[in-house]
C-alpha cells in the first residue's frame, strides 16, 4: 500500500496561483487513482478532482474547471495540482487520496490519505 505526503500549501492573494504536490511511496503507484479533496472550516470534506492511474483521465468539479489542472508523473510517484486564479472560497485543507477501485468522487472509495496541506486565499 502506498503512503501519501502533500506539499505546496500556503497563503496567496485572490487571483494568484499555487501548485500542490502529492508524493507517494511504494512501487505500485500507477495502480492507484488519485483524488484531491478539500475541507473548509466548519464544512465537510468535498471532492475537488481526480486522475486515473495512468494519467489519461481526469475529472473535476465545475467550480474549479478551467482553473485547476491535475497531472501525474508515475516515474516520480507524484501527482501535481496546479491551481490558478484562486478565490477565497478555495480556502481549506487540501488532501490527496488514493484508491485502486475508484469509480467516482466518493470519499469512501479512497483508502489511502495524506495528512493535508493548508491553502489560504485572501481577498
Amino acid at each position: 500500500q502506498v503512503q501519501l505526503v502533500e506539499s505546496g500549501g500556503g497563503v496567496v492573494q485572490a487571483g494568484g496561483s499555487l501548485r500542490l504536490s502529492c508524493a507517494a511511496s511504494g512501487r505500485t503507484f500507477s495502480s492507484y487513482a488519485v483524488g484531491w479533496f478539500r475541507q473548509a472550516p466548519g464544512k465537510e470534506r468535498e471532492f475537488v478532482c481526480a486522475i486515473s492511474g495512468n494519467g489519461g483521465t481526469t475529472y473535476s468539479v465545475d467550480s474549479v474547471k478551467g482553473r485547476f489542472t491535475l497531472s501525474r508523473d508515475n516515474a516520480k510517484n507524484t501527482v501535481y495540482l496546479q491551481m490558478n486564479r484562486l478565490k477565497p472560497e478555495d480556502t481549506g485543507i487540501y488532501y490527496c487520496a488514493a484508491g485502486t477501485l475508484v469509480t467516482g468522487p466518493s470519499v469512501d472509495e479512497y483508502n489511502v490519505w495524506g495528512q493535508g496541506t493548508q491553502i489560504t486565499v485572501s481577498s
